[in-house]
């Protein structure tokens, strides 16, 4: 099988997108990131790309009458690299109906809660305010519908005694460096589908939190 060729979106530093640089060196993998593309030319992933010998882009959104004209230049460019499957890392746009139409379960993104749950931003916060004794992460397929889609992978992990939205959050970024990679395998070694709106592993339904302790 082939590898599967896999466009990363960024903003900001570009932990998540290192982490599946790392993934993508083990050939068990089987994927190849072919572009890096940011809408902020100082965003840090930026450098960890090119460090990696991975092409890079900016695309920089405020150039752009209106989203769709920005979406319709990402798309060329994902399509012109060849782009078979996008993955968000970080990036802080709001895509279009359109564009995430022409990507539709081509496209995944990562999420700081155990959706459906808090969905949106300030996603730690809120997990303490209500008391949870678990946070985590998902990996789900991109839908119009902000932090929806078939979920392929989540990965909990614990809320302890004096937390704060900052060491919360610290430690579910571990879990995310943990989660992505799996799902990126999972999807480039042929192992999820998509049936009836939702991830279907090896044959079966996806069910439940795939619990991983980030420190292992």
């Amino acid at each position: 099988m082939a590898a599967l060729k896999v466009g990363v979106l960024i903003s900001g530093r570009g932990s998540n997108l290192q982490a599946l640089i790392e993934a993508c060196r083990d050939p068990a993998t089987n994927a190849r990131i072919v572009l890096v593309l940011s809408n902020k030319a100082d965003a840090g992933g930026l450098v960890r790309a090119a460090e990696a010998g991975i092409p890079t882009a900016v695309i920089d959104h405020k150039a752009y009458e209106n989203r769709a004209g920005f979406d319709g230049e990402l798309d060329r460019q994902l399509k012109a690299a060849g782009v078979e499957l996008v993955c968000l890392a970080g990036f802080m746009r709001i895509l279009t109906d359109g564009f995430i139409a022409a990507w539709r379960n081509r496209m995944i993104n990562i999420h700081p809660s155990l959706l459906p749950a808090y969905r949106g931003l300030d996603t730690h916060a809120r997990a303490l305010a209500d008391g949870v004794k678990l946070a985590g992460c998902t990996v789900h397929y991109v839908r119009p519908e902000l932090d929806t889609g078939p979920i392929i992978v989540q990965a909990a992990v614990p809320v302890v005694s004096g937390d704060t939205p900052e060491t919360l959050a610290a430690r579910v970024l571990a879990a995310e460096h943990r989660a992505y990679p799996l799902a990126l395998r999972l999807l480039a070694t042929g192992r999820v589908k998509v049936e009836d709106e939702k991830a279907i592993l090896d044959g079966r339904p996806v069910s439940g939190t795939i619990l991983m302790n980030p420190s292992e």
